[in-house]
């Protein structure tokens, strides 16, 4: 009997089948059908050739400003400036190259997913071909750790139980069923003709037992399939075509700086053009003209935007990784700050994708692995498992395989380990001899023992609490004693087994489980634990004004529970997938802002409570790890895979990906995302106040009849500060400790508002206009000779750069005074000052250098004026940061309570 049953076990075809057509599909009706329905696969997206490819990035507005300044840089001979920007413009289209491909990496995900091998029946022969191979009308067999290669309908099984989790979202195995049930009764039928495709009303249904779906993974047993739809027909496919149909977006910091950046040139052009026809018309010198105007749009041109820019989100990308966080879409660092909902897939996000025993359970007894653990933390010492109890667990382990694939006896094998070792209860040396699988009309698996010792035969039985008391016949009063305890494990969200044993005396065995006179050892449950960094993330979410709300395919009980577990709030209730599918939109609208649990949700349904959580207004991060997330997390503002245990498909389609699947990660990523977005920003205000004084540097002299103050070299020098500010010092700079206390910003706040234009244009006329009185000062207390020009030049430009190193000093942080600042300088930042200064120093020192900047050797009188008027400058910086400070908290507030008023009551 034993060796019968171990050919059973692992034989592909033997004896699991009587019930099946006699023959599958010849190679040449397999030919004819792969020629008329196609391959098994997802087709392949639409490759665009290169050339187009490029045409289409070159347009976008941000490379034309960039190849513009490049040329501008040619013409005045800077071939080094020149360079350098066309190097950037190639970073630029790499990162629109990889953003363009991302919807086509997820095909490719999913295409590598439903293309496993298989083994299918040809010409009465068995044989293993490629999935893409496939054909409706196929015949193939299944074993346990095989990867279903399309949708099937079974024709027969043993023992077949498969993880659809990444389908349906449910966190255990289906145990499943065959199409065809009576061997004696059914006629076989000769080579089947094209079956029809799975009905969509048996899809993610109790009525699916008969069906296998593409994707999924069997985990125990052995079947023989009919193959009834493949490629985009199968259920995979649709979610595929699915993801195909969403496009991802621009984030409004992205539109928004396209937008400055367009406007910001046109004006410079526009500018440049009408000082040089200006300047030709007062000077009849076209040479001066041309530069003069050359100059003006090299000042205007905000370059830095574009860079800013990518460098923030490039080097926000590179502190995620490091923290274990992957950035596949870049722009959604700077998104995540503005993230309001997070919607949280329950399997392998909230919980460890890990079944564990949690209680064991008998008349006599009970014990509880949570209170025993903290029993052990207390006392330091194992809590032993009581005697009474040692029973439900020997013959739950002697009830499972001893190779066990399935998550649950994977978990009754580890609790035996860690409880039972070093007792006599683990049976290493009792050999199989029978063993009676799970059925539809008896849930529970019994298998028959032979010990060493002992002449008669032991038989352990686990399964539904209902199938083990039938078992073990009992009466009414008992029957409810143990379905009461059953209900208050369920209600705690625990999976809840049976166990009963029974002895037999040697000879032929009986043909059902029900002839054997089974005793009732108890029950044990078993849980998917929340991780446990799960509770602490989620109080953070909250402190941060994070709405946390979790979809799941579980049954409502075990969400309920799992979300106290987790912290969420459970006041409202739950809304089920056959609620939400009854629900119009209105009705949705009106529940949304109260409703934190949804259980029993097909993959549509969490790409339709994403779109209602946007159309509400609100900004929605969405994690998840199977391929039924992957629509969701790609319709997501941001959509975050958990990575060591997600599939291929859900990463592809996310745009963050969690490395550790840590959830207190995505708490960091969060994090990170408020410091862009905050940093980006002081970074804006320096590059308005920055370019103030510059451009009227560049107007204003040339409209009063002065010489030109600053020449394309000036500006360039300045470019060696302005750039690594905001590119580096800014970026560098720490979140505010208070950051992750406060509600998102608003989803309609845009980078450049009212209040980052008006503190740069203020801060940049202040010095603008410090910077115009030092120059006019100058050439009226001097001289008239041919050392006065410079001179003014050269004092002019000192305060222009020691202002700017003020100016990034004071913002910073926009929180903390000029006292408080200087105990939190970055190191990038004093990097710039000194290398800034050191530069200084050689452009007026150096002769060769001093005469291309057209200087002339400052006094020690002149320096200590420059350094006081800086000392100016530094004061209306910092007045102009504290009378604004007011103004942004309102406006912020403002915001939000606007913000708020929008939402459905």
């Amino acid at each position: 009997m034993k060796d019968a049953r171990q050919a059973k076990d692992f034989a592909p075809i033997a004896a699991v089948d009587t019930a099946m057509p006699v023959t599958g599909l010849t190679e040449a009706e397999a030919r004819l059908r792969l020629a008329k329905g196609g391959a098994n696969e997802m087709p392949e997206p639409v490759q665009r050739s290169m050339l187009r490819l490029a045409g289409e990035l070159i347009s976008e507005p941000m490379v034309l400003l960039l190849l513009a300044c490049g040329a501008i840089y040619m013409v005045l001979g800077d071939w080094q400036e020149a360079m350098m920007l066309q190097g950037f413009v190639f970073v630029v289209l790499g990162i629109s190259f990889v953003q363009r491909h991302r919807s086509e990496q997820s095909i490719r995900a999913l295409r590598d997913l439903a293309s496993p091998r298989a083994m299918a029946e040809r010409d009465g022969k068995l044989i293993n071909i490629l999935a893409s191979e496939l054909v409706v009308g196929d015949l193939i067999v299944l074993s346990e750790g095989d990867r279903v290669p399309a949708d099937v309908q079974l024709i027969s099984v043993s023992n077949l139980s498969i993880d659809e989790s990444m389908l349906s979202g449910e966190a255990l195995p289906v145990m499943k069923q065959c199409a065809v049930r009576n061997a004696q009764t059914s006629q076989p039928s000769s080579q089947p003709s094209e079956p029809e495709s799975i009905p969509e009303s048996a899809q993610y249904s109790d009525q699916s037992r008969s069906y296998a779906y593409a994707g999924t993974m069997v985990t125990s047993g052995t079947a023989r399939a009919l193959v009834v739809a493949t490629g985009t027909q199968s259920a995979l496919g649709r979610i595929g075509l699915s993801l195909a149909g969403i496009a991802p977006a621009l984030t409004p910091v992205q539109q928004e700086t396209a937008q400055v950046v367009k406007y910001a040139a046109m004006t410079g052009l526009a500018l440049a053009t009408a000082l040089t026809i200006l300047y030709w018309m007062t000077s009849g010198d076209w040479l001066h003209s041309v530069l003069a105007g050359l100059t003006l749009a090299i000042a205007v041109l905000p370059e830095e935007l574009p860079l800013v820019l990518s460098l923030f989100l490039g080097l926000g990308a590179w502190r995620l990784a490091r923290e274990q966080v992957l950035t596949r879409q870049i722009s959604a660092v700077e998104l995540l700050g503005a993230a309001t909902v997070l919607c949280v897939d329950k399997t392998g996000t909230l919980t460890t994708n890990h079944m564990t025993v949690r209680r064991l359970w008998s008349f006599v007894a009970a014990y509880d692995a949570n209170q025993a653990a903290t029993q052990a933390a207390t006392q330091l010492a194992i809590a032993p498992l009581q005697e009474e109890l040692h029973g439900i667990l020997e013959y739950a382990v002697l009830a499972s395989h001893r190779r066990p694939f399935d998550p649950m006896e994977l978990a009754i094998a580890e609790a035996g380990q860690r409880l039972l070792s070093g007792t006599e209860h683990l049976h290493s040396d009792w050999d199989l001899v029978e063993d009676y699988p799970l059925a539809p009309d008896m849930l529970a698996m019994s298998r028959v023992w032979q010990s060493p010792d002992r002449r008669e035969l032991m038989i352990a039985s686990k399964g539904a609490p209902e199938a083990i008391v039938d078992l073990c016949h009992f009466d009414a009063a008992q029957v409810d004693a143990v379905m009461r305890q059953v209900l208050a494990m369920a209600r705690d969200g625990l999976r809840v087994l049976g166990v009963a044993c029974a002895t037999f005396p040697n000879g032929e065995l009986p043909d059902k489980q029900h002839d054997f006179h089974f005793s009732f050892l108890g029950l044990i449950g078993l849980e998917d634990p929340v991780r446990a960094d799960v509770p602490q993330a989620i109080r953070d979410c909250q402190a941060a004004g994070i709405r946390v709300v979790m979809l799941t395919g579980d049954h409502p009980a075990t969400a309920v529970s799992i979300a106290k577990q987790a912290g969420l709030n459970t006041e409202s209730g739950v809304i089920s997938g056959s609620e939400l599918a009854e629900m119009d939109e209105e009705i949705l609208a009106l529940r949304l802002p109260a409703s934190h649990i949804y259980c029993r949700v097909q993959p549509e349904q969490k790409l339709r409570l994403v779109r209602a959580f946007q159309a509400a207004g609100e900004v929605v991060a969405m994690t998840g790890d199977g391929v039924n997330d992957a629509p969701a997390l790609r319709a997501a503002d941001i959509g975050v895979a958990m990575g060591a245990r997600g599939t291929e498909v859900a990463r592809e389609a996310a745009a963050i990906v969690l490395l550790r699947d840590d959830f207190s990660s995505l708490l960091t990523a969060v994090r990170y995302g408020r410091r862009v977005f905050a940093n980006l920003r002081k970074a804006i205000v320096f590059v308005i106040a920055v370019h103030v004084p510059i451009v009227g540097l560049s107007i204003i002299p040339v409209l009063m009849g002065w010489p030109m103050v600053l020449m394309p070299v000036h500006i360039l020098f300045l470019q060696l500060i302005i750039d690594p500010a905001c590119s580096i010092a800014f970026e560098a700079q720490p979140l505010d400790t208070d950051a992750m206390t406060q509600p998102p910003r608003p989803k309609t706040q845009k980078l450049f508002d009212r209040f980052v234009l008006m503190r740069g244009l203020w801060q940049g006329f202040g010095l603008m206009g410090l910077l115009l009185l030092v120059y006019g000062v100058t050439r009226s207390v001097l001289p008239i000779d041919a050392q006065r020009d410079q001179l003014a030049r050269t004092l002019s430009f000192v305060v222009l750069v020691l202002a700017n190193l003020a100016l990034i000093y004071v913002n910073l942080s926009w929180s903390r005074g000029v006292g408080r600042s200087i105990k939190r300088l970055n190191f990038p930042f004093v990097c710039i000052v000194i290398a800034s200064l050191v530069a200084l120093g050689l452009a007026l020192y150096v002769p060769a250098l001093t005469r291309l900047f057209a200087f002339t050797e400052p006094t020690p009188v002149m320096l200590l004026i420059a350094m006081a008027v800086a000392g100016l400058s530094l004061i209306w910086f910092e007045l102009i940061k504290n009378l604004r400070v007011h103004y942004l908290v309102e406006s912020q507030q403002g915001a939000r309570e606007g913000y708020s008023d929008s939402k459905p009551a």
